[in-house]
């Protein structure tokens, strides 16, 4: 992926969310959410269980619309020109979705084909993806017989076959072995060396700390911290790792005087 390079002029930003909220019923799941991620870094989005992480991702890649406010991609408005806006843009679900009567390869040519990468060109990228990720032993059988593991894998080529200017990933090193998780944390630094933007969101704070330039923490829908590591400890004045200083962040009122049974 090094050899690489995101289609299209590199803006400085390539992603603006502004004012953004989402509800669903009567529960806002972001609430008043502004944020730019930047060409070149891989940003790390981090929360509580139904803090809105997931939601934001979804609304960044157009498969939820904003109540209020605008989402951008590459300068592109994703309400008025989200066709257009989507061809920057992929996206890997926490739940990977393959297609479980085709193959792997038979999958990410389908993808290909829905982006408009050139036959020979898609055809070295896999190669060298195939082997980066250690595929070839499957990349040939049903999906419907892939281990989540090998999902993850397949969806993460799929993705990165038109070389997006933005990545968004969902837990992406959920069922990995860590030989795996580590080539995929080259692979996203690599896309952000090229001018991409990687937007993670994840549970796993220690990757979060090894792989991330900025992170944002995001609470009861909104976002409550946002900088470089060395920011967040000013912000929450933890002088320690990313654990101590979510763990604060997004800790609750308790009761002490309640039983614990």
């Amino acid at each position: 992926m090094a050899d690489e390079q995101a289609p299209g002029p590199v803006e400085p930003c390539t992603v603006r969310i502004e004012h953004v909220t989402k509800s669903f019923g009567q529960t806002v799941a972001v609430r008043d959410l502004s944020l730019e991620l930047r060409a070149g870094e891989v940003f790390a989005f981090l929360g509580p269980n139904g803090a809105g992480k997931t939601t934001t991702l979804k609304l960044t890649t157009g498969l939820l619309r904003p109540d209020t406010g605008t989402i951008q991609i590459c300068g592109l408005s994703l309400q008025r020109d989200g066709r257009q806006a989507r061809q920057y843009l992929a996206y890997v679900p926490d739940l990977p979705f393959v297609y479980e009567k085709l193959t792997g390869r038979e999958f990410i040519q389908f993808v290909r084909e829905m982006y408009g990468v050139p036959t020979a060109v898609a055809t070295s990228r896999l190669a060298r993806l195939a082997r980066r990720l250690s595929m070839e032993d499957f990349l040939d059988h049903l999906c419907e017989t892939y281990s989540h593991g090998m999902r993850q894998k397949v969806a993460l080529a799929a993705a990165l076959i038109h070389t997006p200017r933005v990545l968004v990933v969902d837990e992406p090193m959920v069922g990995l072995d860590p030989r795996t998780a580590r080539t995929i944390r080259d692979i996203f630094r690599e896309l952000a060396t090229a001018g991409g933007t990687v937007f993670m969101s994840t549970h796993t704070l220690d990757v979060a700390e090894q792989v991330a330039d900025r992170i944002g923490i995001i609470h009861h829908g909104r976002l409550i911290a946002l900088g470089t590591l060395a920011e967040l400890r000013r912000q929450s004045a933890v002088d320690g790792r990313l654990e101590d200083i979510f763990l604060r962040l997004t800790e609750e009122p308790t009761d002490e005087t309640a039983p614990l049974t």
